[in-house]
């Protein structure tokens, strides 16, 4: 699938009109998520999923977005920073933003089969950890969802076929 443009999500900070985006890869046919850490006003990183470019099953945007932050501040520890993205966080990223310790998450639309925030399970405030992360779901929601919507629609529908090869 190849289109033409390449899709912005902004998702604004409880109002403040303070735009951050996250980068989503349609033209790599890529799963259109993307993530951005930022401290104060300062964006660190920005990423997308690059699970199919790069064979990497942990090519999450948001891991790529915490590799990046991690690299910009000479540290692993996060403190202090929020992760923006446009879709709930998996098992896997929510451990990496508890492991980062990131203050505060922000997220698009829900994610009903591996949402590890809110919808399948809460795995950033379990009382066993040692850090817990301030969350806001379903900040522009339904553009998100419908960003992803769209990409699987796309994505399934079979190729049109030329009339001249039939």
């Amino acid at each position: 699938m190849e289109l033409l443009f390449r899709p912005v999500i902004y998702i604004y900070d409880s109002g403040s009109r303070r735009a951050l985006h996250g980068i989503c890869a349609f033209e790599r046919d890529e799963v259109p998520v993307g993530a951005v850490v930022v401290r104060g006003e300062e964006i660190l990183a920005a990423a997308h999923d690059e699970k199919e470019a790069s064979a990497d099953p942990t090519a999450h945007a948001e891991l790529l977005a915490l590799r990046q932050a991690a690299r910009a501040v000479g540290n692993w520890r996060l403190e202090g920073c929020e992760l923006y993205v446009t879709l709930e966080p998996c098992p896997m990223c929510a451990g990496a933003m508890l492991q980062a310790r990131i203050a505060r998450l922000v997220y698009g639309a829900r994610n009903s089969r591996w949402g590890a925030i809110e919808s399948v399970c809460s795995l950033h405030n379990l009382p066993e950890f040692n850090h817990t992360i301030q969350v806001s779901g379903g900040v522009m929601e339904k553009t998100c969802a419908q960003l992803l919507q769209r990409y699987f629609r796309e994505k399934r529908q079979p190729e049109e076929k030329n009339p001249e090869e039939q």
